[in-house]
């Protein structure tokens, strides 16, 4: 949720007209996770006190990106003017706190002069005692946001050390700003009292950083660390804001050149990777300091038990062109016909089909401990959550060990109790999902081995996992994941192959799976032939006010996907039924020519389902039926029946073929109805607010 984008230059003439171009660009870049308004903090030409400093123009709209960048291009400014040291922020906001506004948009300053601003993603828990606090020291608000308490206790902080006569640089004023926060942030501040300077900081909301440059300097990034903190590493509440931190003794250190460079904050890697690929992944409680073309990164140490901290510097493996709609009408509609190509990525190095062979790299050096272990617990939410559901069975048979499935909000919620010999898989695409994290650190308190599955490289989810796969499905733009769904529920069958390798018995099952896997990317393309087909049949179902999606066995995963796709794309109501239940409930709902999917596969759930059926066709209801190739189905009424087939595989896989229907009838429902299919309403890709 909120993205942020910044952009500093140091010695590297811009005018300023580029410097606008490359934060709406960016900004842009950052469109699919969700956001109702944006805004952005560029230098002026006015100057400020006795610092000789330029000004900030703040400049905000509701809306759309486009709405900023008309209202950018007609500011009273010299578009034309080079400039070879000036540093932007820009913001895209989705509402937490406080509606939609102007008011409410991000950059927020710490008074009408903006002294202060700041951009910031995530939720201050502790915002509404921090504001009082404030309040009675003077300090008026403006917005509903929990943001503007952060900008406003910085000039607080500011102020006594100026009071005080106790000089106080950029980067320390902002650790003594976080370290009276709680909750979640990405922030990156600018200051009239620190021209040209930048300090951004992380805790729990994804934020990197790219260098460009033709230094060799930034090939080697020093870190310091700044212990604010008792030995305990606890602060002692005395007042609603904690006392005044000890004074760090750490020296400074920094990329230190004299040649031009470039840097680039933002919350996701799509918003950067047309610039550069060298960049740095922030962990939670570190802080940066950009000044005079130097980058200092420093760790707020918050106890004794904190990690060793290493080296964040990583090159991306990304290239513009994955995050451009090509010749297709919306992302989502690219990523569906992506998936003969990410199943390969997925697979790629890992299935070896002529040697009947399936590696995880990261998984090899503790696929001991795993087998060994009390039970497999999958966590995730949403379409994570239905991937794991669609394993479920298959790791019970190939593990023969207790499999749960928890949505990670409700695992936390209970408080479910968690062993030293469990394992726990944490499934996000982003891997910033903040229920998954808060319940990844629940499990890892308890002493649980913990294994990341995620999307993106980098993430906090691969960072704090003790192994892991990266699914390699490529970035995923669009709202509504798909090509994540199927790359993910490929990655948990390698991982079960991966289990029972040493099982004679079940080499046979194994060795069919390890073909299926290789014949897999062409049959999704035999699927995707077949859209013309599915578009006619989302347009007979698009005038629906509520659609079931019903299946059982493997298919019922299925069936919770489609249901989220339809709710999330079309803003229908959908439901997933288990066809089991059908008499137990579900058949009150099924009346004359209601519209009802249904998935049916040729396994041992096929009498059970041509029952259920039977029953819905005998209270007139009207089924779509996604079945395999060879399968007709029949009915004794004589009642014909439309179909979507697709190709026959082995049961585990069959989720992978049988879901491209329900995500391309959710695609054509919603642009049926004109939906905004990449950014659905009230909807973000990363979920990082819990």
């Amino acid at each position: 949720m909120c993205g942020i984008f910044g952009y500093i230059n140091h010695l590297k003439p811009r005018t300023r007209k580029e410097i606008i171009d490359m934060l709406i660009a960016g900004l842009k870049r950052l469109e699919y996770r969700g956001y109702d308004s944006a805004g952005m903090a560029i230098d002026t030409d006015d100057k400020f006190g006795a610092t000789g400093s330029r000004t900030f123009q703040l400049i905000k709209k509701s809306g759309k990106v486009a709405g900023l960048e008309e209202a950018a291009l007609n500011q009273e400014l010299n578009y034309d003017q080079v400039l070879d040291q000036h540093s932007g922020i820009a913001h895209t906001r989705w509402a937490t706190h406080g509606p939609p506004s102007e008011v409410n948009c991000h950059p927020h300053a710490s008074d009408p002069t903006n002294e202060f601003v700041i951009i910031h993603n995530g939720i201050i828990t502790n915002y509404k005692s921090i504001k009082t606090f404030l309040q009675e020291k003077g300090h008026e608000f403006v917005s509903e946001t929990d943001t503007e308490v952060i900008v406003k206790l910085a000039k607080y902080i500011f102020d006594e050390h100026q009071q005080k006569q106790t000089p106080c640089d950029f980067r320390t004023l902002v650790e003594e700003t976080i370290l009276r926060l709680e909750g979640a942030f990405a922030v990156i501040f600018k200051s009239v009292h620190y021209p040209n300077e930048v300090v951004a900081a992380r805790r729990g909301s994804p934020l990197l950083i790219g260098i460009l440059t033709e230094s060799k300097s930034a090939d080697i990034i020093p870190i310091s660390i700044s212990d604010r903190t008792k030995k305990t590493g606890k602060v002692r509440t005395l007042s609603p804001l904690p006392p005044e931190p000890r004074p760090s003794f750490c020296t400074l250190l920094h990329i230190d050149t004299h040649d031009p460079v470039e840097y680039f904050l933002a919350s996701d890697a799509s918003a950067l990777i047309e610039y550069t690929n060298r960049v740095i992944y922030l962990e939670d409680d570190d802080v940066v300091h950009i000044r005079g073309g130097n980058l200092s990164l420093h760790h707020v140490k918050q106890s004794q038990s904190d990690k060793a901290f290493v080296e964040h510097r990583t090159t991306l493996d990304m290239q513009v062109n994955e995050i451009q709609k090509g010749n297709f009408a919306h992302f989502m509609l690219k990523e569906i016909f992506e998936q003969p190509e990410s199943v390969v990525n997925t697979m790629r190095g890992r299935v070896r089909a002529s040697e009947k062979l399936v590696k995880l790299g990261g998984l090899v050096e503790h696929i001991g401990d795993i087998r060994r272990c009390r039970r497999l617990l999958f966590i995730a939410c949403g379409t994570s959550y239905n991937s794991a559901m669609a394993t479920r069975q298959f790791m019970e048979e190939m593990t023969e060990l207790p499999v749960i499935v928890d949505i990670a909000s409700d695992f936390l919620d209970r408080g479910c109790p968690i062993f030293r010999d469990d394992v726990c898989f944490f499934i996000s695409q982003s891997g910033e999902t903040a229920d998954t994290l808060d319940a990844l650190r629940y499990c890892q308190r308890k002493g649980a081995l913990i294994v990341g599955i995620t999307n993106t490289v980098g993430s906090t989810l691969s960072r704090e996992s003790d192994c892991g796969v990266h699914i390699n499905a490529g970035p995923e733009i669009s709202v509504a994941s798909t090509k994540a769904y199927t790359s993910q529920i490929i990655t948990l069958v390698m991982f079960g192959l991966m289990m029972s390798e040493d099982s004679i018995r079940m080499q046979a099952r194994r060795q069919e799976i390890i073909q299926c896997l290789e014949d897999l990317p062409d049959l999704i393309q035999a699927v995707l032939e077949n859209n013309d087909v599915i578009k006619k049949h989302a347009e007979d179902i698009a005038a629906e006010k509520s659609i079931l999606v019903m299946g059982r066995g493997y298919s019922f995963a299925n069936c919770l996907e489609g249901a989220l796709k339809i709710k999330e794309l079309t803003y229908i109501h959908a439901e997933a039924i288990l066809a089991g239940e059908l008499k137990h409930g579900p058949l009150a709902l099924i009346e004359e020519k209601k519209k009802i999917i249904m998935l049916i596969m040729k396994d041992k759930t096929l009498s059970q389902s041509e029952n259920a059926l039977a029953q819905i066709t005998a209270r007139h209801g009207r089924p779509l039926i996604i079945c395999p190739e060879g399968y007709e189905p029949k009915l004794d009424s004589g009642v014909v029946l439309n179909c979507i087939k697709v190709p026959k595989i082995v049961d585990c896989l069959q989720s992978v073929l049988s879901v491209i229907p329900l995500q391309l009838l959710s695609y054509h429902i919603a642009t049926h109805l004109g939906r905004n299919v990449d950014k659905p309403r009230n909807l973000a890709k990363s979920v990082t607010v819990a």
